[in-house]
């Protein structure tokens, strides 16, 4: 039996996270108990997010390399790719519901849409950004067009292309909180799921930060050891 002052600290303590629950507070206590509540949807955001900046990388890189070769494309397709980085969210998802059906895919193509603009736009910059004088000189030394593009300009572009990439894969992590509205899971699903409204709120928007920020140390870490030329000259 426990001693009548440690049952009515017990007691007390319950009451509180009671009422704190039932007043919709924010209650630390109720995170603790529920946190094995958000695993299964923070490995779900961080699938739709890695899959669709992915997805948004591949398309957006080979449109940038069509329009690098022929310039006249820039123009449309940073029109094209502004216009689907325009439409709110939720009304992309109502867009491709009829099509697409309610599911991961769905969620996955409305993000990847928002990624293009902002890749596309870096990699173009960066290939821009590349001194003539370094091409001149590729070309001097006997390259081909292909070997200067994949030996000297997009090495040099690197820096320009990961910031497209960075900003594009936090940009998903928040986006991706709204994907569960087309029922592809994700951080936004226990929103709706789990009591205590604000606790949850918290919870989530936390764990979006932490998952952007790991996500963005991966990726300049993955800069950093794509420039080796950079650790020399530091």
């Amino acid at each position: 039996m426990l001693p009548l002052l440690a049952q009515v600290k017990i007691t007390d303590r319950n009451g509180a996270g009671q009422n704190c629950v039932q007043q919709d507070g924010f209650c630390p206590g109720w995170i603790k108990d529920h946190i094995g509540d958000y695993v299964d949807p923070l490995v779900r955001h961080l699938e739709l997010t890695v899959v669709s900046v992915v997805a948004g990388f591949l398309i957006a890189f080979a449109l940038a390399m069509l329009a690098h070769r022929r310039r006249w494309l820039v123009a449309p397709i940073t029109g094209a790719t502004g216009v689907m980085y325009t439409i709110p969210s939720l009304a992309l998802f109502g867009i491709l519901l009829p099509i697409t059906g309610f599911g991961f895919v769905t969620g996955c193509i409305a993000l990847t849409a928002y990624n293009l603009l902002v890749i596309f736009r870096n990699i173009m910059a960066g290939l821009d950004n590349v001194p003539e004088a370094a091409k001149d000189a590729a070309t001097g030394m006997g390259m081909t067009p292909n070997q200067v593009l994949r030996q000297v300009e997009l090495p040099l572009a690197i820096p320009e292309i990961v910031a497209g990439v960075r900003v594009a894969t936090t940009t998903t992590v928040g986006l991706a909180a709204l994907a569960f509205i087309a029922g592809a899971g994700g951080l936004g699903e226990p929103l709706i799921v789990n009591q205590n409204f604000k606790s949850n709120v918290v919870t989530v928007g936390v764990l979006c930060v932490l998952l952007a920020a790991v996500l963005d140390l991966l990726l300049l870490l993955a800069e950093r050891l794509a420039l080796p030329w950079r650790r020399v000259a530091r």
